[in-house]
C-alpha cells in the first residue's frame, strides 16, 4: 500500500466469481451513486493530462474515479499524481490477464462497493472526457448499456488510422450488430456505461477467466440487447495523435488476428454461460 492510502474492499467476492488477484488503495470513501473506471497500463503523461481535464470539469464531484491498473511501472499511478486529481481508488491487478481481466477487477470492486452503474473510458487521452456527464445521465434515465460512437450525429474523430476505421465500419460493427440484434456503429470504442442490473444478470456471468484479453467488451455488446436490456449509443469524440505511434495495446499481425478470433467467438456465442 502507498503511504496514506486506506485499505478498502470490505466485502468478500462471491465464491463463484473468477476475478484476477488485485490490490486496493482507497484514497477517499465512496461518495456517489456511479463511478468512472479507467483501465490503464504505463500511460505516462497521457493519463495525467486526462485526469487533469476531468478534474477541471468537476467530474470527481459527479462520480467517483477508479483507476484499474494492469501493473504500470512508469510511475503514472503514484499516489501524489492521483490524489490531487480527485481519484477515489486505485486498483492494481497482480494476477494474469490483460484488458478484460482489468475490467473484471473493476466491475467486481464497483459492484461490491454498491455503485449503481459505471462509466468506463480508456486512459490514453484519446477520448473526450466532456461526454462523461451524458453517460451518467443515461444511467439515471434507466439505460443499461451505453456505447460511445464517433460515427453518429454529434460524434467526432480525428487522425483515426485508415485501417482501423475500415475494420470498424466494414467488419467489427456489422458482425457485433448482427449477433446482438442491435445496430452499433463503433464497437471497438471502449467508452461505455453499464448498469448494475445488467452486470449482475445470472444469464451474463462476466466474472469468468475466459475473459482475459479483449473479448469482454465484445461479449457485453452482444449480450446486452440479446438479454433485453435498454441499449443506446451516444456521440463521443476520439482524437489520435497527429504524429508518433498510435496509442494501443494491440500490436502486429498476431495481435490483430487474436482480436478477430475473439470477435467471431463472441458473435457465435462461444462465451455464453450455456455454451460451456
Amino acid at each position: 500500500m502507498s503511504s496514506g492510502a486506506t485499505p478498502a474492499f470490505p466485502v468478500e467476492l462471491p465464491p463463484e466469481w473468477e476475478v484476477p488477484a488485485f490490490q486496493v488503495e482507497r484514497f477517499a470513501p465512496r461518495r456517489t451513486r456511479y463511478c468512472i473506471g479507467i483501465p490503464i497500463i504505463n500511460e505516462g503523461d497521457r493519463i495525467r493530462r486526462q485526469l487533469q481535464e476531468m478534474h477541471d470539469l468537476g467530474l470527481p464531484d459527479l462520480a467517483d474515479i477508479l483507476i484499474a491498473d494492469g501493473g504500470s511501472k512508469d510511475g503514472c499511478t503514484d499516489r501524489d499524481r492521483l490524489v490531487p486529481m480527485g481519484v477515489n481508488t486505485l486498483l492494481t491487478k497482480t494476477g494474469k490477464g490483460k484488458l478484460s481481466a482489468q475490467l473484471r477487477m473493476f466491475f467486481a470492486y464497483a459492484l461490491t462497493q454498491g455503485y449503481e452503474g459505471m462509466v468506463i473510458i480508456d486512459g490514453n487521452h484519446k477520448d473526450g472526457v466532456d461526454a462523461i456527464p451524458q453517460f451518467i445521465a443515461a444511467l439515471d434515465q434507466g439505460w443499461d448499456y451505453v456505447q460511445g460512437s464517433r460515427y453518429i450525429p454529434g460524434g467526432f474523430e480525428q487522425n483515426t488510422p485508415l485501417s482501423r476505421k475500415l475494420a470498424v465500419i466494414l467488419l467489427h460493427a456489422p458482425v457485433i450488430s448482427l449477433a446482438a440484434g442491435f445496430r452499433y456503429t463503433d464497437t471497438t470504442n471502449g467508452f461505455r456505461a453499464l448498469s448494475r442490473q445488467f452486470l449482475l444478470d445470472p444469464q451474463l456471468q462476466p466474472f469468468r477467466d475466459v475473459f482475459d484479453t479483449y473479448n469482454l467488451h465484445y461479449y457485453l455488446s452482444v449480450m446486452a440487447p440479446r438479454l433485453g436490456y435498454r441499449v443506446k449509443e451516444l456521440p463521443v469524440s476520439r482524437v489520435y495523435p497527429a504524429k508518433g505511434p498510435t496509442p494501443s495495446k494491440i500490436g502486429g499481425f498476431k495481435g490483430e488476428l487474436h482480436v478477430l478470433s475473439q470477435l467471431f467467438k463472441a458473435a457465435l456465442g462461444f462465451y455464453r454461460p450455456d455454451a460451456r
